[in-house]
């Protein structure tokens, strides 16, 4: 058997980056890379195991033997192990097999920068490059044009095994849903799509959010070149894709990050700080160096190898916070005395400075569900520097009042109202996402209170007034055709539905809202700002009736909301208008070909010169039962 050749990728530069915690490109360096040295072809590995006493690779190359192929120690005491091994190949498996210097302990691990791994519960990674000749470039030149802050918005959030399943329940492959979710996303009109997480994980029921294999696609669907033509071609149709990306936590799986070289290499070793109650799960440790940069390098690799559009982060609040799901005598304060975890707030700040300066058009997104200010606001102006945060408290406030009969909801209209009252202090996104159809939450339709026929009501009510309130909109999967059953990460969507016309008629109806939303720059021009959005009566609770403005950049592209939350309808219901001209109703939800009664103001409508909600001149309308409807002025 050959044996290790002494080789390294890496420079004296690469080196001091590594310790300074500024090199967020490791995955060009640490890992395995199919190379050739002095005419001959093998693999160069890398592996980054400080407390390490001895290194091997073992693999079905060498029977799995350890001390077949000793790597050799870097003598810069960055604890990096490396060597060459001639004649590997593409699709050899590999772990490796770690003697460490605290008291004897073997570890055997998978590679922490590998490109893709063993399909699970098979634990190896795998040898592999990530040649691609990509066809997206169209996209790729002219994305800061599609993924802007002022520009439409609209996500289809998915998760890939439980989309759509073949026959016998078995998961589609990266290819085929290139074909058929691309297909479904471009007719429904989302404007992007995001992947729960695809990065490796071992375990089904965590969703994907207990990470082994940081770097590279599951390979449940596919290969990592499969994962790639799916991106392709949902950016070849001009869908944007945002990925899922937990920085937060990883599992102790053995295999895994955690105890990597004997040692607590990743993980915080303060079990205070470094392991999370909730998901029994291990934390980063966001304060050393060499940690920091395998998480930025992560984000840059997606970003730069599978031209991703933008990073959804995943638990952002428990992040921030030393306390996060943890009682009296749990957590230590920060030097300040505070609960704020000064590390992981000062690697946040890092990666969204790393990830904006080195890629155009591309979009962070915080999951952060307290009330930490400036999220979304440049670390500049001392924010943490994220492009948008889901907008947590409006998703509960606005399920809260939907699900109230609607005989009480005039009680209950501030729920509604208070939104707007800190609705720009952050750039919010509007999420109705997985969490909210799962754990006996019920799906979004048996939210809604009612017979039938008002059940769906309310939801088409619920998409309308979402896709008019300001901010960036996300729809879980089966939200859009009006999913009964709640979520199952084990089974297909109810796919059969869509033959019931009032299943057929939430799909069409969320089609031309994603179609109103792309077609009226007042919907998201100044989505994130006050200039956006004016309220015409919000105080109008005996009716439950809500009315406002949406503003665009130019006055003429102006839009009028009106949101009767009853079934009653509101016949010559007069509302003030901000100029004198005539409105025209372009969005009805409850139209019949959405399952609605029809009742619309077919007409256009003359504005009076009577005054009313404070301003000069308004228009009587009739307000269609549980409906949003909305006008132009021309």
């Amino acid at each position: 058997m050959t044996k290790v050749i002494a080789h390294s990728l890496f420079t004296d530069f690469d080196i001091d980056l590594f310790k300074a915690g500024k090199h967020f490109r490791l995955y060009e360096k640490l890992g395995a890379h199919l190379i050739e040295v002095n005419g001959v072809k093998g693999v160069y590995f890398a592996v980054w195991a400080p407390t390490a006493q001895a290194v091997s690779v073992i693999g079905d190359f060498n029977y799995w033997t350890q001390g077949e192929h000793n790597l050799n120690v870097r003598w810069d005491s960055s604890g990096i192990w490396e060597g060459f091994i001639p004649d590997i190949s593409k699709g050899a498996l590999y772990k490796y097999k770690i003697q460490s210097n605290i008291n004897g302990v073997v570890t055997e691990k998978a590679d922490p920068f590998a490109r893709y791994c063993e399909k699970p519960p098979h634990t190896a990674s795998v040898v592999w490059d990530l040649d691609y000749k990509w066809k997206d470039d169209n996209w790729m030149q002219n994305r800061q044009d599609f993924n802007a802050l002022d520009k439409p918005y609209s996500v289809y959030e998915v998760h890939l095994g439980s989309w759509k399943r073949g026959d016998h329940n078995r998961f589609l492959t990266y290819l085929e849903l290139a074909d058929d979710l691309v297909k479904y996303v471009k007719e429904t009109g989302f404007t992007h799509v995001e992947f729960m997480p695809i990065m490796e994980y071992p375990y089904d029921p965590s969703w994907g959010y207990q990470l082994t294999g940081y770097f590279a696609p599951t390979s449940r669907f596919g290969k990592p070149q499969d994962f790639m033509v799916l991106v392709d071609k949902l950016h070849q149709e001009g869908i944007g894709v945002i990925l899922d990306w937990v920085p937060s936590h990883f599992p102790d799986d053995a295999h895994g990050l955690g105890y990597f070289d004997g040692s607590h290499l990743y993980e915080h070793p303060d079990r205070r700080k470094g392991y999370h109650p909730d998901w029994k799960s291990l934390v980063f440790n966001y304060g050393r160096n060499e940690v920091r940069a395998f998480l930025i390098s992560n984000a840059v690799f997606w970003l730069q190898n599978y031209h991703i559009d933008g990073l959804r982060v995943d638990a952002v609040a428990s992040m921030l916070y030393l306390d996060y799901s943890r009682k009296d005598g749990e957590w230590e304060a920060n030097i300040f005395g505070g609960r704020e975890n000064l590390d992981s707030i000062s690697f946040l700040k890092e990666f969204n400075e790393v990830i904006y300066s080195n890629f155009n058009g591309i979009q962070t997104i915080a999951e952060e569900s307290t009330s930490f200010s400036m999220v979304s606001r440049p670390t500049s102006f001392g924010g943490l520097g994220f492009g948008m945060k889901w907008m947590m408290g409006w998703m509960h406030d606005t399920l809260k009042y939907f699900e109230k009969e609607t005989v009480y909801r005039k009680y209950h209209q501030n729920e509604l109202t208070f939104s707007m009252t800190y609705a720009f202090t952050e750039n919010f996104m509007l999420p109705f996402s997985h969490d909210e159809v799962v754990y006996g939450k019920k799906s979004l339709i048996y939210k809604m209170p009612g017979d039938e026929w008002q059940r769906f009501a309310n939801l088409r009510l619920l998409y309308g007034y979402m896709f008019t309130h300001p901010g960036t909109k996300l729809l879980f999967m089966g939200a859009e055709f009006g999913q009964t059953g709640e979520w199952n990460f084990e089974q297909s969507l109810d796919w059969h539905l869509l033959q019931y016309d009032f299943h057929s008629g939430i799909k069409r109806l969320i089609t031309d809202l994603n179609q109103l939303y792309k077609s009226q720059p007042a919907l998201y021009e100044k989505q994130f700002t006050g200039d956006g959005f004016e309220w015409i009566n919000y105080s109008d609770h005996q009716n439950a009736v809500l009315s406002y403005i949406r503003k665009g950049n130019n006055p003429d592209d102006n839009i009028i909301v009106v949101c009767n939350f009853t079934q009653v309808v509101r016949e010559n219901y007069r509302i003030g208008i901000p100029r004198k001209g005539k409105l025209q109703e372009i969005f009805n939800s409850d139209a019949k070909l959405y399952g609605g009664s029809g009742i619309e103001n077919s007409k256009i409508l003359k504005t009076d010169s009577i005054s009313y909600d404070g301003r000069d001149f308004s228009a009587e309308l009739v307000l269609p039962p549980l409906s949003v409807t909305v006008y132009i002025l021309v």
